[in-house]
């Protein structure tokens, strides 16, 4: 099997010739460490040298004519301050309270093109959709979380409204990706280190009908669909697996009930899984022989269904590049 076929079996649940494997995205400066060590010059040079099976092929290209980002949000610094819908209760109030972004700013090209050039690779696109985060921003996580039991009908209408917008990208960019990518990948982290940011209830009311939309959308087209999200996860997996998630990223080691062994037992041969080897220690701190050890076990739990990948992609310049071979290396043993 290519990488391709690899990948796509594996996240069909059927039966591949071995595990995946997926880098990550490392940060630039990390990248300029493993260049360094494995002799390489170009990140894709780098990826070939490791076996990297996956590619991430987002969209990003939004262009508005004023230089304004995606979500701008002025003078912002967290989750937690509060947004320019803080103090927002009518819903008829928010179209006017906002610079909403326009669909007609997006460039595609970029995507394209890189699409067109990712040679026998599995190709993840899709715009990136973290609506929970934006809505979060847009509000304040604090008014967020107060207004889905204080006003949930403001909540609903700027969910509609930010989700709307990825709807509307995403139906443009797949209508011109086509069968150049294998998968809808996007994110949202619901998950803090021990649990969930708002209740399974809200969870199910303001989260679920859209997360259930964008799925069927990517399946609709005919990619297959990965979801994203950092943290505890562990009470909402079932419900992501009723939405049709086929397969679940970065599965974050040591948050939570998001152990190995707990997903095995609880969701293996229903999912697959991409990611689970722990970055907030193991990589960092570890061996390479403790590394190898790592993977080993976690392929021995949630194999064959299963993409070996550090449990958060955008690697820091703290995790040694011996410990990044010595995961690759792991991943293609008998």
């Amino acid at each position: 099997m290519d990488s391709r076929e690899r990948m796509r079996t594996i996240v069909s649940l059927k039966t591949p010739d071995r595990c995946g494997f997926w880098l990550g995205m490392p940060q630039r400066e990390t990248w300029d460490i493993y260049h360094k060590y494995f002799g390489t010059k170009t990140d894709e040079e780098l990826r070939v040298k490791l076996g990297d099976d996956f590619r991430w092929i987002g969209a990003w290209g939004y262009k508005d004519p004023q230089g304004k980002a995606l979500w701008h949000i002025p003078n912002k610094t967290s989750h937690g301050s509060a947004g320019p819908l803080a103090d927002i209760e009518d819903p008829k109030d928010i179209e006017k309270a906002y610079d909403w972004p326009k669909v007609d700013y997006i460039d595609f090209g970029a995507t394209i093109e890189a699409l067109k050039n990712a040679g026998p690779y599995y190709r993840a696109s899709g715009y990136w959709t973290c609506f929970y985060h934006n809505v979060m921003d847009l509000f304040g996580m604090e008014r967020y979380m107060m207004n889905m039991l204080l006003n949930p009908a403001v909540v609903h209408a700027v969910t509609d409204k930010v989700c709307q917008f990825y709807y509307d990208a995403n139906e443009r960019l797949f209508a011109e990706v086509g069968k150049l990518a294998d998968a809808f990948f996007f994110g949202n982290d619901f998950g803090t280190q021990l649990s969930l940011i708002c209740g399974p209830k809200q969870f199910d009311e303001f989260i679920m009908p859209w997360f259930r939309r964008f799925t069927e959308q990517g399946h609709r087209h005919g990619y297959q669909v990965i979801l994203h999200s950092c943290g505890s996860i562990y009470r909402v997996i079932g419900r992501l697996i009723e939405a049709k998630v086929d397969c679940l990223h970065p599965l974050q080691a040591k948050a939570a009930d998001m152990d190995a062994e707990t997903l095995a037992r609880e969701f293996k041969g229903r999912i697959a899984f991409l990611g689970g080897i722990d970055t907030q220690d193991l990589l960092v701190n570890g061996s390479p022989k403790q590394v190898k050890a790592d993977v080993r076990r976690v392929k021995k739990l949630l194999s064959p269904h299963l993409i070996i990948s550090p449990s958060h992609e955008a690697i820091l310049p703290n995790v040694p590049p011996e410990n990044i071979a010595a995961m690759a290396e792991a991943v293609v043993e008998a």
